[in-house]
């Protein structure tokens, strides 16, 4: 069978992009949250928009995963 088949449809973009975040970089609403925590994890979408905010990289992962998206780690 040699039939192609196009896997990604347009608009059907589903990779998120995981990356550290120091918490002095972060509002000081949120920093108030943090207690002694020093660096969190962003998941943010293709365009840049920042979707969670989380204390481990690893849990970042997971929440990616579970929400149907392919994390992908940004220095």
């Amino acid at each position: 069978m040699d039939t192609k088949y196009e896997f990604k449809q347009p608009g059907d973009e589903r990779i998120v992009y995981v990356r550290s975040v120091a918490a002095d970089e972060l509002p000081e609403d949120i920093q108030g949250q943090l207690g002694d925590v020093k660096t969190l994890y962003a998941v943010h979408n293709t365009a840049g928009e920042r979707l969670a905010l989380v204390k481990d990289r690893e849990l970042a992962f997971v929440l990616a995963r579970q929400n149907d998206f392919a994390p992908v780690t940004v220095h």
